[in-house]
């Protein structure tokens, strides 16, 4: 909401400088984003009047100009406007003025006496351009015909003015108007409000437009009016011009300018209509499948049951709320129009105009709140500037009420408001902020009932209340208090890590971090979660985000994709966060409400070199077994198992299940081929996502006494089939599960590669597998034969099981 300083000190004037003002506005949750001059500084420009143009003898685009400046004699400037004429009154830059520069940062624009084209200048006739006002330079800026000559033209123009620009939550409505904000700033200081009188307008004729409602939960009032005979090619007077341009809307046409110019002064969208274009009546309803309308910003979009319209009786012809259409506008052939103001339902405007891209003035206020208490007494004031600017004839006033919103009332408790805003507080003080605010009351020992007035969209419950007397009161009246609550710190269990463990795991491991939305692409969920129905956002920021996420796969393939288009050569990334699945079983709980639990994940991606630029070794990208033993470094001291699976993002035989005592954690494998297509990778990437909780625990360290006897070890080698896998070769020889043997580790694999003397005893399809076994008694020295015997035990038991052999 942009405004200039002194229309709103036209309404309301406190005693307080600019400064102060705008400190004001912030404190009381008007947040002042700007405030900055009307214009930048300049000095020894006036007002002059054109006495006579002369063509210049030298150049054909140079006038020589005659000029009054009520310097008590004339100048001759040289000028080189296309607009420049006798009788006009325009600023004068006096010789020794001083121009805004031409770039930012530059020195000041001195005016001296000069010649152009061997003819003598004395100043310098200004554009609105070059005094830095707008960046209009189709000629010299023309002031009104009664500017005082000889005036200086900051003072004429208000060019000392501070516009304001704040930046308001969706809770202040009532302050999208200069007048609004006035309401404000008058109950803040105490200054008196001033509300100028609306008198009606008195009709000439008694033509009136057939309107229905259809839709009373589309719109709860509708008035309007004819005007005929409007004279639509008036000027809008240069007041109105300047004071729109200071709050950052431009001219358009004098019809448009007072309903812009309503709608600024007291927050009241309304839309004026070219009565003759108009077939038949108007009906206000929702709209209908398949029906067309070409607004007038040239968009033309089709509506449906969810979009309130005006009709006519042929075609739709405005979109409620929002925007009017082009087949209805004003021109410059209009001469009657019907001026529309109603009270369009917040819940029903809300949303609409993002549905299509564009927003608008209208939609802003009318899907916040505007007051449906003062839709005649607009009218009758938009009634007044278009007789007072383009003539006219009205017509009588048409108001159809249908349904306004019941002001339920609001209980204050003065001591919950005391403990809530931290301060003691009186009856009297709370009852003194209601009165200042204009809200009607009644009380009772300990209460203040407020009933909201029509203004007030925001006022619902007893913290509205709260927040208005600690506006109004003032947020620096508030004490400095220390915290009441005791300050403990919390204890992680031993059993925990902390997530900053974690985090610096993977930094350590090369991995850098980054953090996604929690809403991503419907696509990313489909084809990488295999997630057929994600939870929806009801009101996404954007058509992309409109999913809530139940991986963190799809995230880390984006922060690829932008690596890539960077032409990154290595890439190592992770992420920790929540996702999100449906889970009927989970009702609430600090990880999930309404049946959706919200686990903790972690998820890495690796793709290029499996080391950065280097020469100590051979260049090769990692691979599968990089990221499993970054995952085993991840989990140390725990040890995960590795199991063969499918998961529907990555590659179906490059793909395992990782598991923590039995428990399943979370998957590790290379990007699907299809998805590595699909995303337009160059090759594919290792993925890992796993259980955060999972990974957080820990095993609690224990005491264990230092072995008395060496341990003693035994290389075998087996021969076995080639889908025996090594997590069933060491379940097979059961180390560490009581015996003599600790440990046993898998330290080479042979297959020959044809028939040879060394490959006699391997079929096709078998390979040798050599293992290191550690023995060890804590208790008793290892003999020969209790090593022989345990050694004999392993290659049986693996006999057994996995039908191995001894290798020779």
């Amino acid at each position: 909401m942009q405004f200039p300083e002194s229309w709103l000190r036209e309404f309301c004037d406190p005693p307080i400088a600019t400064a102060e003002l705008a400190d004001l506005l912030t404190m009381s949750g008007m947040e002042v984003e700007e405030a900055r001059p009307a214009a930048p500084p300049f000095s020894g420009v006036v007002v002059a009047q054109v006495l006579s143009v002369t063509r210049h003898p030298n150049a054909d685009r140079l006038n020589v100009c005659e000029v009054d400046a009520g310097t008590g004699t004339k100048l001759q400037i040289v000028c080189g406007a296309p607009n420049v004429r006798e009788g006009l009154r325009v600023p004068c830059a006096l010789v020794g003025a001083a121009l805004p520069p031409a770039e930012e940062g530059a020195a000041p624009f001195a005016i001296k006496l000069g010649k152009l084209r061997g003819v003598e200048s004395q100043g310098m006739l200004c554009s609105a351009r070059e005094l830095k006002l707008s960046d209009d330079h189709g000629g010299l800026l023309i002031l009104a015909d009664d500017a005082p000559i000889g005036t200086d033209i900051r003072a004429h123009l208000k060019l000392d003015d501070t516009l304001f620009t704040l930046k308001l939550t969706p809770n202040l409505a009532h302050c999208l108007s200069v007048y609004g904000i006035a309401r404000e700033v008058s109950a803040l200081t105490g200054a008196p409000l001033k509300t100028p009188a609306i008198a009606a307008v008195k009709p000439v004729h008694d033509a009136t437009l057939k309107v229905r409602v259809e839709a009373s939960d589309l719109c709860g009032r509708f008035s309007g009016r004819i005007v005929r005979g409007v004279n639509t090619r008036a000027k809008t007077p240069a007041w109105m011009v300047d004071r729109l341009a200071r709050c950052g809307q431009r001219s358009v046409t004098a019809l448009v300018d007072i309903s812009n110019y309503v709608m600024f002064e007291y927050g009241r969208p309304s839309h004026i209509f070219d009565l003759d274009k108009i077939h038949g009546g108007l009906t206000v309803r929702w709209g209908r499948a398949g029906e067309k309308l070409e607004l007038l910003n040239g968009n033309t979009i089709e509506v449906d049951a969810q979009v309130g319209v005006i009709a006519d009786d042929k075609q739709v012809e405005s979109l409620a709320g929002i925007m009017g259409g082009e087949s209805t506008a004003v021109s410059d052939d209009t001469r009657n129009v019907y001026v529309e103001a109603a009270f369009w339902w917040p819940e029903a405007v809300a949303g609409r105009s993002r549905r299509f891209n564009f927003a608008t003035d209208a939609g802003h206020r009318f899907e916040r709140g505007v007051d449906p208490a003062l839709t005649v007494a607009h009218i009758e004031r938009i009634t007044q500037l278009i007789l007072d600017i383009c003539g006219g004839e009205p017509g009588p006033m048409d108001d159809q009420i249908l349904d306004l919103p019941k002001a339920e009332p609001v209980r204050l408790r003065v001591a919950r408001a005391a403990k809530v805003i931290g301060m003691p507080l009186t009856q009297v003080q709370c009852e003194g902020v209601m009165q200042r605010l204009g809200l009607q009351f009644t009380s009772e020992p300990g209460v203040v009932t407020v009933t909201p007035p029509s203004w007030r969209f925001d006022l619902k419950i007893e913290e509205d209340l709260i927040e208005e007397v600690a506006r109004i009161v003032g947020y620096r009246a508030l004490p400095d208090t220390p915290p009441l609550a005791p300050v403990t710190a919390h204890i992680r269990a031993e059993a925990n890590r902390g997530l900053s463990a974690v985090r610096h795991a993977l930094a350590g491991l090369g991995y850098q971090e980054t953090i996604g939305f929690s809403f991503v692409e419907e696509r990313w969920e489909h084809e990488l979660a295999g997630n057929a129905d994600p939870i929806r956002v009801l009101n996404p920021i954007a058509s992309p985000l409109a999913v809530m996420r139940s991986s963190l796969m799809g995230s880390l393939i984006a922060v690829l994709q932008g690596n890539l288009a960077r032409k990154a050569s290595r890439v190592r990334v992770f992420e920790t966060g929540r996702v999100f699945r449906r889970d009927a079983s989970v009702a609430d709980g600090n990880r999930s409400v309404a049946g959706v639990a919200q686990p903790r994940c972690v998820a890495g991606l690796a793709w290029g070199r499996v080391d950065a630029l280097q020469w100590g070794s051979k260049e090769r990208a990692a691979d599968f077994f990089d990221v499993k033993g970054d995952i085993e470094a991840l989990l140390a001291p725990r040890q995960a198992s590795f199991v063969p699976a499918e998961h529907s993002a990555l590659h179906p035989g490059r793909c395992a299940r990782v598991e923590l005592d039995g428990q399943a954690i979370g998957f590790v494998g290379e990007l699907h081929p299809r998805w590595r297509q699909g995303y337009e990778l160059p090759s594919a990437p290792m993925l890992f996502e796993l259980d955060l909780d999972a990974v957080l625990a820990r095993d609690v360290p224990a005491f264990a006494a230092l072995p008395r006897q060496q341990s003693v070890f035994r290389d075998i080698a087996v021969v076995a089939g080639d889908e025996v896998s090594h997590a069933a070769l060491m379940e097979a020889i059961g180390a560490g599960q009581g015996g003599l043997v600790r440990s046993a580790r898998l330290f080479d694999i042979y297959k020959p590669a044809g028939t040879t003397t060394a490959a006699a005893d391997m079929k096709p399809g078998e390979r040798s597998l050599a293992v290191r076994l550690e023995l060890l008694d804590n208790d008793n020295t290892l003999t020969d034969e209790r090593i022989d015997a345990t050694v004999a035990e392993v290659i049986a038991r693996l006999g057994a099981r996995l039908g191995a052999r001894l290798r020779g």
